[in-house]
C-alpha cells in the first residue's frame, strides 16, 4: 500500500493516557490526522498486557493479547504514544503463542505493523517538519523500552528541531533509566527512588524549562519526584509539544 492512500491507523490509547493524561491521546490523534492518516480508536481495546507480562503471568497476558489483536487487526498500522506499549505488542506478542499456530501468525502480523507515535511519524510516513511554535528550552529523556527495543532516539529530536522557537538542552545521561520500569518501581521502591533522584538532578542541571519524553510512566515518575523535591521544570509528553497542544496544565499540575 502506498502512503499517499491515507493509511488507516488504529490508535492505541495507553492505560496511563486514558486514566491520567487524555490530552496525550488527543495530541496523538491530531498529529496523525495532520499527517494525512485516517484514524480510529477502537472502543474494544484494553491494556496491552505488559503489567501481567512483567509479573510473569503469561496466561493472562495471552488472553489480553488476543483482545488487542481482535481490536486492531483490521488496520494498516497500529500506533501508540508510548514506546513501552508499542514495544510490548511489537516485540513480545508473538512469543506468547506456540509457533505454527494461527494465533502466533496473527500476533506476528500485528507486531509487524505496530509503531510508537514519533517513530511512525518520522520513519514510516516521513514527516519532516511541523507547523507549530514553542518558545521554551526543553530537555528530552529517552525511555528504556523506546530506546533499547525500538531504536527511538533521533526521531523525536528531528521533529523537535522543526518546532519554531524551541531550544533543546541535552541532559547528561539522557539514555539512563528514570527508575520507573513498571513493576520495578513497586517491587524495588528504594532502588527506584535512588535512580529517579539522580535523573532529576540531571534534568535540573540543564536549566530547561520543560522536560519531555515519549512515555507517561517515565514522565509521571520524574514529575512526582521533582514535586517531592520542591523544584523542577514543567513536564509534558512530547506529543503535546509536537501537536501544539500545551495550553493545559503540565503533568502533575492541578487542572484549573
Amino acid at each position: 500500500m502506498s502512503l499517499d492512500q491515507h493509511p488507516h491507523v488504529g490508535l492505541f490509547i495507553t492505560c496511563l493516557a486514558d486514566l491520567f493524561r487524555p490530552s496525550v491521546g488527543f495530541a496523538a490523534l491530531k498529529l496523525l490526522r495532520d499527517a494525512g492518516c485516517r484514524v480510529d480508536v477502537p472502543r474494544a481495546q484494553t491494556c496491552c498486557g505488559q503489567p501481567a507480562y512483567n509479573a510473569g503471568d503469561r496466561r493472562d497476558t495471552a488472553a489480553i493479547a488476543r483482545q488487542v489483536i481482535d481490536a486492531f487487526e483490521p488496520f494498516d498500522y497500529v500506533v501508540a504514544p508510548s514506546g513501552s506499549c508499542a514495544g510490548m505488542i511489537a516485540k513480545h506478542y508473538p512469543d506468547l503463542f506456540d509457533e505454527k499456530t494461527r494465533e502466533h501468525a496473527r500476533a506476528q502480523a500485528l507486531a509487524a505493523k505496530t509503531h510508537e507515535l514519533v517513530q511512525f511519524l518520522a520513519d514510516v510516513i516521513n514527516v519532516e517538519a511541523l507547523d507549530v511554535k514553542f518558545d521554551k528550552t526543553v530537555t528530552y529523556h529517552d525511555s528504556c523500552t523506546g530506546l533499547r527495543e525500538l531504536g527511538i532516539r533521533d526521531q523525536p529530536r528531528r521533529l523537535l528541531a522543526s518546532v519554531a522557537g524551541l531550544k533543546l538542552a541535552e541532559m547528561e545521561e539522557s539514555e539512563t533509566c528514570c527508575g520507573f520500569g513498571g513493576m520495578f518501581c513497586v517491587k524495588y521502591a528504594d532502588i527506584s527512588d535512588h535512580i529517579v533522584a539522580g535523573k532529576t538532578d540531571f534534568v535540573r542541571q540543564t536549566g530547561a524549562e520543560v522536560l519531555l519524553a515519549g512515555d507517561l510512566g517515565c514522565l509521571m515518575n520524574m514529575a512526582g519526584k521533582m514535586q517531592r523535591q520542591g523544584s523542577g521544570p514543567e513536564v509534558r509528553h512530547v506529543a503535546e509539544v509536537l501537536a501544539g497542544m500545551t495550553d493545559g496544565p503540565a503533568i502533575g499540575e492541578a487542572d484549573g
